[in-house]
Order: C-alpha cells, then sequence, then structure tokens
C-alpha cells in the first residue's frame, strides 16, 4: 500500500511544477511587461530650416561731435573792451564777436601814416635824383612790414566768426585781459560729425561715402541719414577697433554735440536660417545658445551660432543645415538623444 501512494503522489507533483514553469516562461521576469508600458516618447513639433534672406546689420555706439570747432582768441593777449555775443547766439560767417583794446592798433596807424608820408616825399626826391634806389627800397621795405603789423593789430582787435555756428563757450567778461584761454568757441553743427569706433573685422567693408543710419537715444525714434565721410588709418591695438567718422546733415539742429548715438551700417543680404525664439535655448553657466534637431526620432543637441534679432526670430550664423528639422515645441526638459514623436 505504500508504494503504490509514493507513486500515484509523484506524477501529480510533477505536473504541478511543470504548470508552474510555464506560467514563468510566459511572463518573464516579473514586472517587466508594466515597467515598458510606462516608458512614453516625448511629444515634439519640428520646423524645418530653411535660407531666407537676412539684411546684414552691425551696430555700434557712438558720440555726436561738432562739424567744426573754432576757438576765438587773439593773437596777443590783451584787454577786452566788448563781447557782442554770449553762449547760445547764433553767428554767421564774418559776424563781428568781440572788440579788443585798440591803443596798440591806433599807435601802428600813426606809425602807417608817417612812413606813408616819407616814402611819397622820398619817391619824389629818386625821381629827381636827389636820393638812391637803395635808400627808396629801405624806406619802402619799412612801409611794408608796418602795414603787415597794422593788418594783424587790426585783424586781433576786432574778433570775427571764422564759421557760421553757435556759441557753446564763453570764457571773459568786458574788462577781463585775455590770457591763454579762448575768449568764445564757436561750433558748426549744420551738419555734424558722429564718430563710431567699428570692429577690425569690417575693416575692409567700411567705404568712404557708403550710407549709415543714425538714432540718437535723447531724440526717441528719430532715425537719421548720414555718409562715412573719414576712415581712420589705424586700429587701436587694445580695443580693435578703429574710428569712422559719419556726416550727417542736420537742417533742424535736433542732434547737438555729445549726444549718445547708435550707428548702424548695411553690408548687403545673405541667406541665413531663421528660428523662434522660442526654439533657441541657453546654455546654464555661459552664455551658449543651442537647438535640439529631431533625427530619426530622437532629440540631438545641437549648438548654434546667433546673429541679429528681427522681431521673434533669431538670426542663425551656423550650426544648421537646410533641411534641418529643428524641435520648436516641446524641447523644454530634453536631454540629448532622447527618444520623441513628432506630432503636427
Amino acid at each position: 500500500m505504500r508504494r503504490y501512494s509514493v507513486l500515484t503522489i509523484t506524477p501529480l507533483l510533477a505536473a504541478v511544477l511543470l504548470v508552474s514553469c510555464g506560467e514563468m516562461s510566459r511572463t518573464g521576469r516579473p514586472g517587466q511587461e508594466a515597467q515598458e508600458e510606462i516608458v512614453e516618447k516625448s511629444k515634439v513639433r519640428v520646423e524645418e530650416v530653411r535660407l531666407m534672406p537676412v539684411d546684414e546689420v552691425a551696430a555700434f555706439t557712438a558720440t555726436v561731435e561738432a562739424d567744426k570747432v573754432n576757438n576765438i582768441t587773439p593773437a596777443m593777449g590783451g584787454r577786452i573792451r566788448e563781447i557782442k555775443v554770449d553762449v547760445g547766439s547764433r553767428v554767421s560767417k564774418g559776424q563781428v564777436l568781440v572788440k579788443m583794446d585798440q591803443a596798440t592798433l591806433s599807435q601802428q596807424q600813426t606809425q602807417v601814416a608817417t612812413l606813408r608820408r616819407d616814402y611819397e616825399r622820398y619817391k619824389e626826391l629818386y625821381e629827381v635824383g636827389g636820393i638812391s634806389k637803395q635808400q627808396i627800397d629801405q624806406i619802402k621795405a619799412q612801409l611794408d612790414v608796418a602795414e603787415y603789423a597794422l593788418s594783424s593789430l587790426d585783424e586781433n582787435t576786432t574778433l570775427t566768426a571764422p564759421i557760421s555756428g553757435i556759441v557753446t563757450a564763453r570764457n571773459y567778461d568786458p574788462g577781463d585781459v585775455a590770457m591763454q584761454i579762448p575768449i568764445l568757441t564757436i561750433e558748426s553743427i549744420n551738419p555734424v560729425k558722429v564718430k563710431v569706433n567699428v570692429s577690425e573685422s569690417y575693416y575692409n567693408r567700411v567705404t568712404k561715402g557708403m550710407p549709415v543710419e543714425v538714432v540718437a537715444d535723447a531724440l526717441g525714434d528719430a532715425l537719421f541719414q548720414g555718409n562715412v565721410s573719414l576712415i581712420h588709418p589705424t586700429i587701436d591695438p587694445v580695443s580693435h577697433t578703429f574710428t569712422v567718422e559719419v556726416s550727417v546733415a542736420n537742417s533742424e539742429q535736433l542732434l547737438r554735440p555729445g549726444m549718445f548715438a547708435r550707428v548702424r551700417m548695411h553690408f548687403g543680404t545673405n541667406e541665413r536660417p531663421l528660428l523662434p525664439d522660442y526654439a533657441v535655448l541657453k546654455q546654464l553657466g555661459s552664455n551658449d545658445r543651442y537647438v535640439f534637431v529631431e533625427k530619426a526620432g530622437k532629440a540631438i543637441h545641437t549648438p548654434v551660432e546667433l546673429g541679429i534679432r528681427l522681431d521673434d526670430k533669431y538670426e542663425i550664423l551656423s550650426g544648421l543645415q537646410p533641411g534641418d528639422k529643428v524641435i520648436v515645441h516641446g524641447n523644454t526638459g530634453l536631454i540629448d538623444g532622447d527618444e520623441v514623436e513628432v506630432v503636427q
């Protein structure tokens, strides 16, 4: 009876073990199927890179200066008798501005008058043979020197405006003795001169007569047109810039010397990719920018170099090729190599 019982139970146990092994082979490792169902691809939208015409514009800070500056001062120091203008006065070329003391001028006028009389008398004597040619030449030379000195004194006694412009400085009052500093300063502000330091990389691209745009911060959105009038021939070894002077018409005299300005230079049109600003991401801890490009269902981290900003788009200088599919939505939180699903 014992042997029969054992033989009966053993086949039953084997059957149970076979069923259990079959179940294990069908399900694999516990939980694996559930894990695979949890992982989902990020849904993204992409935009294909296309080349668009983009104006190449470079912007630089600048300072407005007067086109011409003249300091009004006599060649020799003297007492000021009258100043006919003040700061802010508009003056015309040739207008009398300052009168100096005339004592020295009067003395010189008397000396010239005496020499002229002597010369006329000597000339009569020379014509009748009373004196030699050497004597008449000597008196004529003295008269010429005295007349030149008189002309110089007259010019430095009555000071006139050499240019038309505005008086921007007055350093003396009547009765003062003019010394080293100018009595007045006159500046011509139509046109004005805008000085800008341009990056050396543009040295061979800036040409004389080239049109530029000028915007002065103090005047809001007012836009002025100008032309390059002078290109300095040397480059600053520290800042690696060169100075460019721009002449800007200023008939209404809105631009004033000392104003801060911005100069925009146009260097033609290039074919560049344009991307929405939200497609471009910034690398943490640096100023580097990057995008994600979708390739074969994966998000590929791609560094890019930005150009100018046009409304809500960035010009891309390097990093992308026409036909690349850039992720424009769903790019937040992605890492290089993540699997993505493109949706419309």
